[in-house]
């Protein structure tokens, strides 16, 4: 006892000389031993963590592999649902609308051509009304007007007469004129004798040279005579250039009287008046619009692409029929229209060739005016042997696809034209294609497709037990009476047979046909 006591004291006084030592020494080790644990415990979790996840692998591969493997349902190609069209090929003659404006084909502003004060007004001059040929539309005083005629019609008489009066001067000039050449004509034989019979010696000087002063005085009057005849003639052309002057100014006066009533050239319907009993108009003021009844035309524009078809095609473009449509009041009315000329020059701000359609007659409940803006339907050219189908069936501008056997071919055609919800196919196609119309984004050569038709086609039933084609088991997707009678057999409820893999159901299915199909042995056999 006294032994271990001592031992033991030894044991504690070994310690605390240790513990002494220790901790004279710990104050250069501390620093040193704190990084060497420090890092021996970060390794220490790194592998411990390694460790976790490396068992969580190995346990999550174990599981995996323990479970029974499950087979993938096959594939199969989708086949789109779509519309087909049947192409058939016939003389196309498409239609293509264009919309224009209502214009009366002929336009006249009636124009005073006197000055003067308004007295008298057509009751029926107002906007709308339609005024017949050769109806007074308004009458301005004529009193200044009739004074200045019976003016004119006064100094032409007077001329007339001066000229009458001075014919007749001529005419007594003329007659005084034979009358002196006559008395020349003796006084100047008279004169000769006498000059005779003095060579002669029968008569005296003297009385010859009384002959010959008789001679020289009528000779003289004679002269004057045609002189006088002469001032009398040129004035009887004076006289008569008056005369021209003053019938015009007979004419004129006639006229501005006329004038004073204007009166409609056509019939025609009023667009617009300015006038007003009381009101004075001076000459050239326009005082009423009209146009002409039943002579309304239509101006529309077409493309350079539609004006260059139509006008090098067969029947080309003018004298072509055209319907015109306006729009109103809910409804719309038709009108027959004939091109019957085209623009002066192409209407680049509109982009195309302007064109004006004669309007014809209609018997519609409301009638056509100037101004209204309509639909304007334009019969195309004629395509032989062309094809009509749905605008859905182009892809892009010149591609349509073809059902082949169920399967979609591309074919590049050549569209000549649009109508409506309509394209006509030039080339490309051939009789009794059928051709998509549906249309399918992601739509390509080798696309799997089938019509409404096929696809709600009713499967045609089949009989417990049926025999295949060729008399052996049953083929085919099994009828609910087959698949009842199968469960029954085996014993197996509805949730078990579909959580069955599709493999393993369809081989259980055959087996169990077949089993069906085998005949049963007899006890006499």
């Amino acid at each position: 006892m006294l032994k271990k006591v001592d031992e033991t004291e030894r044991y504690e006084m070994t310690d605390d000389n240790t513990a002494a030592e220790n901790a004279q020494t710990k104050p250069a080790l501390s620093k040193e031993a704190a990084n060497v644990v420090r890092i021996a415990r970060s390794v220490g979790q790194a592998i411990f963590m390694v460790l976790i996840i490396a068992g969580s692998v190995m346990v999550m591969n174990r599981i995996i592999d323990s479970k029974p493997p499950t087979k993938s349902r096959p594939s199969f190609k989708s086949a789109y649902t779509v519309d087909l069209f049947t192409a058939s090929a016939a003389d196309n003659q498409p239609t293509f609308v264009s919309y224009g404006q209502v214009a009366a084909a002929r336009t006249v502003e009636l124009r005073s051509l006197v000055s003067g004060e308004i007295v008298a007004v057509n009751a029926k001059l107002r906007a709308g009304e339609t005024i017949a040929k050769g109806e007074t539309l308004v009458e301005i005083d004529s009193f200044e007007y009739k004074g200045a005629l019976a003016e004119a019609q006064s100094n032409l008489l007077e001329a007339k007469s001066r000229i009458t009066e001075n014919e007749a001067r001529i005419q007594l000039e003329n007659s005084k004129l034979e009358s002196l050449q006559e008395q020349l004509a003796f006084a100047q034989a008279d004169l000769d004798r006498i000059t005779r019979l003095r060579q002669r010696g029968q008569s005296t000087e003297q009385q010859r040279e009384a002959r010959q002063l008789v001679v020289s005085q009528r000779r003289q009057a004679s002269a004057l005579a045609q002189d006088t005849i002469k001032v009398e003639q040129a004035r009887l052309a004076q006289l008569q250039a008056s005369l021209q002057r003053l019938e015009w100014k007979v004419e004129q006066a006639q006229r501005n009287l006329d004038s004073t009533k204007l009166v409609a050239p056509f019939t025609a319907i009023v667009r617009s008046a300015a006038a007003d009993v009381g009101r004075l108009v001076s000459a050239n003021d326009v005082v009423v619009s009209l146009y002409e009844e039943g002579t309304l035309e239509t101006r529309f524009t077409l493309t350079d692409e539609q004006y260059g078809r139509l006008q090098t095609g067969q029947d080309g473009l003018l004298g072509r029929v055209v319907d015109v449509t306006w729009t109103v009041g809910g409804k719309s009315y038709v009108w027959p229209a004939t091109i019957d000329r085209l623009g002066a020059e192409i209407a680049s701000s509109r982009g195309g060739v302007e064109v004006y359609a004669q309007v014809g007659d209609a018997d519609n409940a409301v009638a056509l005016r100037p101004g209204a803006f309509v639909e304007v339907t334009v019969p195309d050219v004629t395509f032989s042997d062309s094809y009509r189908v749905p605008v859905t069936a182009i892809y892009g501008s010149d591609t349509v696809y073809v059902a082949v056997d169920g399967k979609l071919e591309e074919r590049k055609v050549d569209v000549a034209a649009y109508e409506g919800e309509d394209a006509i196919i030039a080339t490309g196609v051939n009789e009794g294609d059928q051709i998509l119309t549906t249309r399918i984004t992601e739509v390509s050569a080798g696309l799997a497709v089938r019509t409404e038709e096929e696809a709600n086609a009713p499967q045609p039933p089949r009989e417990e037990g049926a025999p295949s084609a060729d008399g052996g088991p049953p083929t085919g997707r099994p009828t609910r009476e087959e698949i009842a009678k199968l469960l029954d057999d085996n014993k197996m409820s509805r949730e078990q047979f579909q959580a069955m893999p599709q493999d393993e159901r369809r081989k259980l299915i055959r087996e169990w046909r077949q089993a069906k199909a085998k005949p049963t042995s007899t006890s006499g056999s």
